[in-house]
């Protein structure tokens, strides 16, 4: 019976599995899919919520001021977009991350075999998606509420609306991977406060001291709501370079810090 020979394989080939890479694009989607697929069902009301807060921003700060003047009117309302991401990307954002983090998500996710900064892409995308509509609604309530007369810049409103939600939802990121859970959430809190009640978004920023004004003048709140405010009203309101570069420089550190945080070995 002739003896059965087994071909020895070539000397220096890996015989291991190798998994195939995927690409950018893929990783993104899945991820996207994912962060999409956690929200759930949840994902709608989150946007009607935003809505519903828009409109009772619109309505309900005007009830604070008695007999409100057109100029008033005018200020609060353009002003409403950059409350509502502000306090999205501030405190709901490391809110949810603060959670992901405590049950054991965030880990899992910077486990799997992905481009780290695709999951605060995949972050972002999904935040932009919840509140952009807000901005929609707050105009239109606004508009019918107190019968103004908006002169759109839309590309300064396009970009500007796209870079004040990026900006805050990176700090408010950064924020949540690089304190500690507890100290997170109690930043969130306050930074809610900070924003509705202590920035001059919905009124002057004349009303508050002069110290005070040289601190908004490099936080990004302040910026963020002149360059909303100039392309929802470009024929009363302009837009500043100064503003433009303090509100690149805060998105820029918050991607950093969060890109830092996600690359970071665990």
């Amino acid at each position: 019976m002739p003896e059965t020979t087994i071909a020895e394989r070539p000397a220096g080939r890996s015989t291991a599995f190798v998994p195939p890479r995927v690409g950018l694009w893929s990783s993104y989607r899945t991820l996207l899919r994912w962060q999409i697929g956690q929200t759930g069902s949840d994902l709608p009301m989150i946007v009607v919520i935003q809505a519903l807060l828009a409109a009772g921003v619109v309505v309900g700060f005007g009830f604070l001021i008695p007999d409100i003047s057109p100029a008033s009117a005018l200020f609060l309302s353009t002003g409403t977009p950059t409350v509502l991401l502000m306090v999205v990307g501030l405190t709901i954002v490391p809110q949810g991350v603060v959670r992901a983090r405590t049950d054991g998500t965030f880990t899992y996710l910077r486990s799997l075999p992905v481009a780290r900064p695709l999951l605060l892409l995949a972050d972002l995308t999904v935040w932009l998606l919840v509140t952009l509509p807000s901005i929609a609604v707050a105009v239109i309530v606004a508009q019918l509420r107190y019968d103004l007369a908006l002169a759109f810049d839309w590309p300064l409103l396009i970009a500007a609306s796209l870079l004040v939600t990026v900006t805050a939802t990176s700090v408010g990121y950064a924020i949540a991977v690089t304190f500690s859970p507890m100290m997170a959430q109690v930043l969130s809190q306050v930074l809610v406060f900070f924003v509705m009640l202590f920035s001059p978004i919905t009124f002057p920023a004349s009303q508050l001291p002069g110290w005070f004004q040289a601190v908004h003048d490099v936080l990004p709140i302040r910026p963020a709501a002149d360059l909303l405010r100039a392309g929802l009203v470009s024929d009363v309101y302009s837009a500043s370079l100064r503003d433009l570069l303090v509100l690149i420089a805060w998105c820029a550190a918050g991607l950093v810090l969060s890109t830092r945080a996600l690359v970071r070995r665990a």
